[in-house]
């Protein structure tokens, strides 16, 4: 992981921080191409009712209406937690290279029992469970703290 991608990730971070200070759940997403170069980032934006507003789903419409299919299989996208099974199957169709997360599922299912949060409604399951052939990376342990403390942040307001 070189400095690029982590300056990245670490925007990640500050996009999921954002999110949560609006009201939403603590998510957010960047699209780099294959050099690295920043292409787009969004947020979580679920809170006005749409489920479906990930910020991985939405850089993958991005990509699907702004990128050649060789420029989408040669980016990178990189997020503070590992794709849902929605976003996998949209980064997948779209033909996205690499994710690149920072907190697993796994990691983010623990925290939640451990917490006393009902299960999500969609099962959880690896990035490559759903889409087997995208490159995949993560978790980056020395980010894992930060967005641990988001998600406890979140779930402590509605217990």
């Amino acid at each position: 992981m070189n400095e690029i991608e982590m300056g990245h990730l670490r925007r990640c971070v500050e996009l999921a921080t954002e999110a949560l200070a609006e009201g939403d759940e603590p998510f957010g997403s960047v699209l780099a191409a294959a050099d690295g170069t920043f292409l787009a980032e969004d947020r979580n934006r679920i809170a006005g009712g749409d489920s479906t507003r990930h910020p991985e789903f939405e850089l993958a419409r991005w990509a699907a209406q702004y990128l050649t299919p060789e420029e989408r299989s040669t980016a990178t996208v990189f997020t503070s937690g590992e794709h849902c099974p929605m976003c996998s199957a949209a980064h997948a169709w779209v033909g996205l290279g690499r994710i690149v997360y920072i907190c697993s599922s796994a990691q983010l299912g623990e925290w939640l029992t451990d917490w006393g949060v009902a299960p999500a409604p969609v099962k959880s399951l690896p990035i490559n469970e759903v889409a087997p052939n995208i490159p995949v990376e993560g978790p980056v342990s020395e980010l894992v703290p930060q967005v641990q403390e988001l998600h406890r942040k979140l779930h402590s307001r509605s217990v």
